[in-house]
């Protein structure tokens, strides 16, 4: 329900104002009716709002702050990395060399652009100890179909079209499985065991000659590493199958950890998480994805390579899966990344990972004993809690989400993975500081206690917002997609 004492500031339109200021038309004026159908020319005149420069800020302004994003508040989003997005990143995407280039250029005037995109790919197929990288897939579950599709084409082109499952774990991105079927492939289950990682026996059980990948997340989405990485790509490796890594958990490992190393021949990045692109609604994403030398040649094409001291197109790539993206992948997002590798150097990414991770597991030992904790080990970027004991008193751990609402925070991923009851995934990222951790921390202590003393003020949550408790039954089955008057 809306809270009657925050009305709505839709309706803000006056007959006579103006918002705006144009050029005095200076061009001839062109007969519409000879360049379009009539069914595509209006007859009367678009009902638009009439409101002044002034008006039109407030609202815009207004809108905004009714909004959570990362420059305005804590965003503890599991698996998502919804880390800050440094303004120097911004700033560099912004320059007119960058910002004001046109796609169909010739590749002589582009020679900045052209050399940034390469020498991206090149950091990241060292980061990752990849043999190469694309920039064109435009997000994460982009980048897992286009490397799937390499896969593919990769067995083809070995006369073994037999290959047509993919092995995804039960605590997988829901992405990985509907990546698979979208390629043509079938997903197969493979169990976790007690400790959250791969079951062994039951990858034995699924691998085989019709393997044509697993798909793995390391560390997995419990935030846990995967120990017997090795043993689990030699398994797929010796069936004849590729390994593919989801890097949507690269922040746990940066520097420290290289997928090529672990053995996996395919991998996707999220540069609007890891390497601090906008995320969702700010901006779109990219999703590069890396291989190893024997899947070079089906990369897609163009692939911005080096020619002396020239960088250019290159479309003579027989094998090539084709054109995956407009042009060449997402570039404002590319320069970001790029901005952001470059300022922090080395050192700086190691750095990423090893407070990452300290953060992970400073919440986490803090919050166990107000919670249930399935996997009592020490975490990597993320950690997962289960609100069976809140549950138990009637208050479920959607309640406990939007109770977080109250207080000014985005609540953390919730009921996902789905082997864990009541889950509760929880990722603080590097960059916030122990301040803001403890705010949460406290915060989250807080509701559990609620949950104890007083339920009724977590189920009925949230309180604060402009937005009260949904029917959402109904929200699910009859929701409105559109304003209306």
């Amino acid at each position: 329900m809306h809270k009657e004492n925050q009305p709505l500031i839709f309706e803000v339109s006056t007959p006579g104002r103006v918002g705006y200021s144009l050029p005095e038309f200076d061009v001839p004026e062109v007969d519409i009716a000879g360049l379009l159908p009539q069914g595509y020319i209006r007859e009367e005149e678009a009902e638009l709002p009439e409101v002044s420069e002034l008006d039109i800020m407030r609202h815009y302004t207004a809108l905004s702050r009714r909004n959570h994003g990362l420059d305005s508040g804590f965003y503890p989003l599991g698996s998502c990395t919804m880390k800050y997005n440094p303004k120097i990143n911004e700033a560099v995407a912004r320059f007119n060399g960058f910002a004001h280039l046109h796609p169909l250029q010739d590749e002589s005037s582009v020679q900045g652009a052209l050399e940034l995109i390469y020498d991206l790919q090149e950091h990241l197929t060292e980061i990752t100890g990849m043999d190469a990288v694309t920039l064109q897939p435009a997000a994460g579950a982009h980048g897992e179909w286009t490397g799937l599709m390499l896969i593919r084409a990769y067995h083809e082109a070995n006369g073994d079209s037999g290959r047509t499952k993919v092995i995804v774990p039960d605590s997988a991105h829901g992405t990985n499985p509907a990546s698979s079927v979208v390629a043509g492939f079938e997903a197969v289950t493979v169990k976790s065991n007690e400790k959250g990682l791969v079951d062994l026996e039951d990858l034995r059980k699924v691998v085989g000659p019709d393997t044509a990948a697993l798909m793995l997340t390391n560390p997995n989405t419990l935030g846990l590493f995967e120990e017997s990485i090795l043993e689990i790509t030699e398994i797929i490796h010796d069936a004849g199958g590729k390994v593919y890594y989801d890097g949507a958990n690269l922040n746990a490992v940066l520097s420290k950890a290289r997928p090529g190393d672990m053995g996996f021949d395919v991998v996707h990045l999220n540069l609007h998480k890891t390497f601090t692109g906008p995320h969702g609604g700010g901006g779109p994403g990219s999703g590069p994805v890396g291989v190893k030398a024997d899947l070079i040649p089906f990369l897609p094409k163009p692939v911005v390579a080096k020619s002396g001291d020239q960088y250019v197109l290159d479309y003579d790539r027989p094998q090539s899966i084709g054109r995956v993206k407009p042009y060449y992948g997402n570039f404002g997002i590319n320069v970001r990344a790029y901005t952001y590798i470059r300022s922090l150097g080395p050192d700086g990414l190691k750095a990423v990972t090893e407070y990452a991770v300290l953060n992970a597991n400073y919440m986490m030992r803090r919050l166990e004993p107000y919670f249930d904790l399935p996997f009592t080990k020490h975490c990597k970027h993320e950690f997962v809690l289960s609100g069976k004991r809140q549950k138990k008193l009637g208050v479920r751990t959607l309640d406990m989400a939007k109770r977080l609402l109250d207080f000014g925070y985005h609540p953390p991923t919730i009921y996902f993975p789905l082997n864990v009851e009541e889950c509760i995934m929880i990722e603080p990222t590097e960059t916030e500081s122990k301040e803001t951790l403890d705010g949460f921390i406290e915060t989250m202590i807080q509701i559990a206690k609620e949950a104890e003393q007083n339920p009724e003020i977590v189920q009925e949550a949230p309180h604060s917002t402009v937005i009260g408790r949904l029917d959402e039954t109904k929200a699910a089955r009859t929701p409105v997609l559109r304003y209306q008057k």
